[in-house]
């Protein structure tokens, strides 16, 4: 069994770590860990959780897959508390894999919580970083010095660093990890293979429509946005909007009659927005925060074999292919998506979209990082 301390709940949003240890399921059992919540969380990140009482939740999500929702002090993420925080979240997983009669082969942190300390020998420890912490403190409220405090001591407990993209890999390195791995982010092909029909909301868009999958804040370049709507092109968001970045132009944008957000949406509804687009657009600034990341929405596009265009990032160049296409200035993007989409149903090209995104699937993401912790099933 590998123990996933998860980033997100398994109810929130579906990210890397759920769409990971779901794939993992197929190769050895999984423990999922919940972010613990506390009496003071606010109904809408407990997910149906109880305030009553202190004892943790398991739960069975499927053969293989078993769900922990642990329980913390309230303001259990302030720095005074969050040394109890680490310790119930280590005390309530053993809990929960005594409940289960399993013994751990390996543990892994989706963030910089203090859980990878205290395990038995033989137990492989794994850091699993999708994202650059230091450089995005500020963008999550956090300070700098502390989260890099915290990710050296992280990386000083753990056996295995997994990197989704080669600028964190050669980061972790350079600051000393035992062992990095890099194992981008993937896509889970099944779930674009065959779109439903359009969602009411993004049917009625005049083509070329334009989409945007994720999650809209300081790391979208809004006037790449505005350029694709100012030339006539539909925007079709999808995602939530962080209110503290463009409080008045993201507003102004959505107001436009070519332009249409649909808010956060379940992930198993996200399809039926994709066949309403005709090309995928990932309009992400150049910060260090960006550059070290591997956004999903690319590939996802692809996966529903759609045209993709984005900013100049390092992921997409390793992804080196030329059904990406690169742009980074208002003007080359919205050339870029014009382009794309005076091929977006050509069946040969729709094909190569589909095969390529194949060969970037989540359950080879999984057999990957399973062949890292010798965990391979003989079949």
């Amino acid at each position: 069994m590998i123990v996933v301390f998860a980033g997100t709940s398994w109810d929130g949003v579906t990210g890397s770590d759920r769409l990971l240890a779901t794939e993992l399921a197929a190769h050895t059992e999984v423990l999922w860990v919940d972010p613990p919540i506390s009496a003071a969380t606010p109904d809408r990140y407990r997910y149906g959780a109880s305030r009553l009482g202190v004892a943790p939740q398991l739960r069975k999500v499927s053969q293989s897959l078993h769900r922990l929702t642990p329980r913390a002090l309230p303001m259990h993420t302030r720095p005074y508390v969050k040394v109890s925080t680490a310790a119930l979240l280590r005390s309530q997983a053993r809990w929960a894999l005594r409940r289960l009669g399993r013994r751990p082969a390996a543990v892994m942190a989706c963030n910089l919580i203090d859980v990878l300390r205290g395990w038995e020998p033989g137990v492989t420890k794994v850091l699993y970083g999708t994202d650059d912490f230091v450089a995005g403190a500020a963008l999550m409220g956090h300070d700098a010095a502390q989260v890099a405090a915290d990710e050296r001591r992280q990386l000083a407990n753990a056996d295995l660093v997994v990197a989704v993209s080669t600028v964190l890999a050669d980061r972790w390195t350079s600051l000393g990890a035992r062992r990095v791995a890099l194992i981008p982010n993937g896509v889970q092909t099944s779930a674009y293979r065959d779109l439903p029909e359009s969602a009411p909301d993004a049917a009625s868009l005049p083509s070329p429509v334009a989409g945007v999958i994720g999650q809209f804040s300081d790391r979208t370049d809004l006037d790449l946005l505005a350029a694709l709507a100012d030339d006539g092109i539909s925007l079709l968001l999808v995602g939530p909007h962080d209110a503290r970045w463009e409080p008045e132009r993201f507003p102004a944008l959505v107001a436009r009659p070519n332009v249409v957000w649909v808010g956060r949406q379940p992930f198993e509804k996200v399809p039926s927005f994709l066949r309403a687009v005709d090309v995928g657009v990932t309009p992400y600034k150049d910060t260090d925060f960006n550059r070290a990341s591997f956004p999903l929405k690319t590939l996802e596009y692809l996966g529903a074999g759609k045209p993709a265009v984005s900013t100049d990032l390092p992921a997409v160049h390793w992804l080196n292919s030329p059904l990406i296409r690169v742009a980074s200035t208002p003007k080359a993007l919205v050339a870029a998506v014009r382009e794309a989409a005076a091929e977006a149903s050509e069946p040969a090209l729709v094909a190569a979209r589909r095969e390529f995104a194949e060969q970037h699937s989540w359950a080879s993401r999984a057999r990957a990082l399973a062949a890292e912790l010798g965990l391979l099933r003989a079949s």
